[in-house]
């Protein structure tokens, strides 16, 4: 085998295992993926092509169950969460604009595909309290849900809110949380492809000694 040879394998091995491990992780997939995918290669093409077939869904619904069906009047609202300071501030201001007028407000996190399997439920657990956390303390005239979402957060999202007949998906924009991925390209997901009207919560203007901090 030539050297020539043996330089291009070197290279477009680890480079295939490298690209299949970064489309499973924009795919919804743990990033840590990449770990496994870079030695195998070409042959961990067969592993991505299976497990990126999966869509996205519910991995756990909260303590009230599934979310009811439309009965009447009043805005469905879902709003992603995913322990920011920044999704924080999105759910504030949906009880601020709609709060009096909810029929129903689900606040979602979205974990990856991996969590659904049984050496990971803690990840589950652990987004399943944030929110019950957070929906403790929201008061509104009609329901308050949680849910817990799985793949990819801005496909399934989008994929939740429309098969729950919401009228708004609420995001906010650059968030910094376990989720990090979750609100920075994501609202321009849903902001591009959802069927449903999307609000974004953009961050708070820099306060001017942060401002000068970086001057």
């Amino acid at each position: 085998m030539s050297t020539t040879v043996v330089v291009m394998l070197s290279v477009l091995w680890p480079l295939i295992g490298l690209v299949s491990g970064l489309l499973m992780a924009r795919r919804g997939y743990d990033p840590l993926w990449v770990l496994l995918a870079l030695p195998l290669g070409p042959l961990f093409i067969p592993i991505a092509l299976e497990r990126i077939r999966r869509r996205p869904g519910v991995a756990e619904f909260g303590q009230t169950g599934e979310p009811p069906g439309r009965t009447g009047a009043g805005t469905r609202v879902l709003v992603g969460l995913d322990g920011s300071e920044q999704s924080g501030r999105a759910l504030e201001t949906v009880l601020a604009l709609f709060g009096t007028h909810c029929a129903l407000i689900v606040l979602a996190e979205v974990v990856p595909f991996d969590a659904t399997e049984s050496v990971r439920r803690d990840v589950i657990d652990a987004a399943s309290d944030r929110l019950a956390t957070v929906a403790a303390g929201v008061s509104i005239a009609g329901a308050v849900h949680t849910e817990v979402l799985t793949g990819p957060p801005g496909p399934a999202l989008r994929r939740f809110a429309e098969s729950q007949d919401m009228d708004v998906l609420v995001v906010g924009r650059r968030g910094k949380g376990r989720s990090g991925r979750m609100m920075g390209s994501v609202s321009a997901d849903v902001v591009e492809r959802s069927q449903i009207p999307v609000l974004v919560i953009e961050p708070p203007a820099d306060r001017p000694d942060r401002a000068a901090d970086r001057t």
